[in-house]
């Protein structure tokens, strides 16, 4: 069926979700697991990009998944906890977003889509914008963002009309300070221009040339400049950043959870059920998660801590600490840091700051 923008008011959209890639910006973790796994306030990051889809009404998405696809599919399941249906797709390589999006064309067929950086955090949801897209009757609209290191980004040019005229990867000399975000809406147009594109000289398919493209043929390509909390959480700093976003939102609750009468809990502060807090003072906005347990130890504000835990004597402070890990250090303070899964952590000492990779062992003098 040939297809009519005007018909996109009524049209049901599709989303894809892009979990591939080799996450080389967050190693040590993802030499052990997929990036868009490591939790943000206790919930993996690539959950929010699925929950706000499903939030815009989308309800059949597509997962292209990478060298991690069976932990990706074991993590997500088939979509109903999410109140939606998965179609995952694999992507041979990392050949590019573009290639990603590509190949998802069969599950597309004639449908708008929406297409989300499993690796993107976009606070206060996407439904407006998803909402403008639809009765747009647009080719494309993409989300842009004002950055202060435009040199590491797709760099967008608007005409007056705030239509997209121009898109540059990585410039060295940028135009404007606006960057491509990783939230793309598409009409089925968006195949006729990624056929005619060739790879980068990185060798692979770039979604800004594809978008470029669109704009070259006569596409309706608008953008919206974004004033809400973005984040690609592609590098440490970046996850501890969101990690502090999603805390300040938090509700508190402590259902479920053991508190001793030792224990003080401050501020904004969740703990899952089965956590214990042992002569111990918790500030929020903090987080404890399911069955972790927390003994003379001061936690917060900023942190989260993954389920099935076990800190002793620590201070910790903007930091996230992921599932089954063992600090054991009396006297010591943890801030800035990013702990992995499995992790023993034991020993004296002071201040720290740290990356640990997964299934690391750690004795400190």
């Amino acid at each position: 069926m040939a297809y009519n923008a005007a018909q996109m008011g009524g049209a049901k959209l599709k989303g894809l979700v892009l979990s591939g890639g080799k996450g080389s910006r967050l190693r040590p973790f993802t030499y052990t697991g997929a990036k868009q796994l490591v939790p943000v306030a206790n919930k993996p990051v690539l959950f929010y990009a699925i929950e706000q889809l499903v939030a815009s009404g989308i309800d059949e998405i597509g997962i292209i998944t990478g060298d991690t696809g069976a932990e990706v599919r074991e993590a997500l399941g088939d979509g109903s906890r999410f109140g939606c249906r998965f179609t995952f797709i694999p992507q041979e390589a990392p050949l590019g977003v573009a290639h990603a999006v590509k190949i998802a064309q069969p599950f597309m067929g004639d449908a708008p889509f929406v297409v989300f950086l499993g690796d993107n955090f976009l606070r206060g949801g996407i439904e407006r914008h998803v909402e403008a897209f639809r009765e747009s009757h647009a080719d494309a609209m993409v989300l842009l963002a004002h950055v202060a290191n435009p040199r590491d980004f797709g760099v967008a040019v608007l005409d007056g009309e705030g239509k997209l005229t121009r898109l540059i990867e990585k410039p060295v000399e940028p135009p404007t300070d606006l960057a491509v975000i990783g939230l793309y809406m598409f009409s089925p147009r968006f195949f006729e221009a990624a056929g005619q594109i060739t790879p980068s000289a990185r060798g692979e398919l770039e979604i800004t040339d594809a978008i470029q493209k669109l704009v070259d043929l006569g596409g309706d390509v608008r953008a919206t400049v974004i004033d809400g909390d973005w984040i690609d959480t592609g590098r440490m700093g970046d996850i501890l950043a969101a990690n502090r976003i999603v805390l300040s939102d938090v509700e508190p609750t402590l259902d479920g959870a053991y508190v001793d009468e030792r224990s003080k809990i401050e501020g904004r502060v969740v703990l899952q059920a089965g956590a214990r807090i042992v002569n111990s003072t918790i500030v929020g906005p903090a987080i404890v998660g399911e069955n972790t347990e927390v003994v003379d130890s001061r936690i917060g504000p900023f942190v989260s801590i993954y389920h099935h835990c076990r800190v002793n004597g620590a201070e910790i402070e903007s930091s996230i600490v992921l599932e089954r890990s063992v600090i054991d250090r009396p006297g010591a303070k943890i801030q800035d840091s990013l702990i992995g899964r499995d992790v023993t952590l034991e020993g004296g000492g002071k201040a720290l700051r740290l990356v640990i990779g997964d299934h690391s062992q750690m004795e400190l003098s």
